[in-house]
């Protein structure tokens, strides 16, 4: 190993480069251990795995659908009823379904005091799960 080197003076002087030699060989040792270790890393077992469907099991909570008219006229699932009447069908749906989800479509024009007096009113009953059906087509 040389520490210097002798120049035309004969003055000896720290060498200023760094020794690769052991360091290659560390290198080539660690890749031949790698090439040897690796095939056996790879070794798997054989399972019987069980085969799942991919078809999703979808299962679609009632619902009802309230229509609110611009005049404010009240449409249960396609049936006419008044105000007065829905504080009941709410209390009769959810006695009979809990989970039952309550869709509101409201026109474009009617007056939010109208629908948020049927929200409160689903909401006093126990209707949990209020929506509002809008139309996604463009203006």
């Amino acid at each position: 190993m040389a520490f210097g080197s002798i120049q035309d003076s004969g003055r000896q002087t720290p060498m200023a480069e760094i020794n690769v030699v052991p360091l290659v060989d560390v290198m080539l040792v660690l890749l031949i251990i790698f090439i040897i270790t690796a095939p056996l890393l790879t070794h798997s077992v054989k399972i019987d795995l069980p085969k799942a469907e991919n078809t999703p099991n979808i299962t679609q909570p009632e619902h009802v659908e309230l229509a609110i008219r611009t005049d404010g006229s009240l449409f249960w699932n396609g049936e006419p009823v008044t105000l007065e009447q829905l504080a009941p069908r709410f209390g009769a749906t959810v006695a009979k379904a809990p989970k039952t989800e309550l869709h509101i479509r409201a026109d474009k024009l009617a007056h939010y005091e109208h629908v948020a007096r049927i929200m409160s009113i689903a909401a006093k009953a126990g209707m949990a799960r209020i929506g509002f059906i809008t139309d996604p087509s463009a203006q």
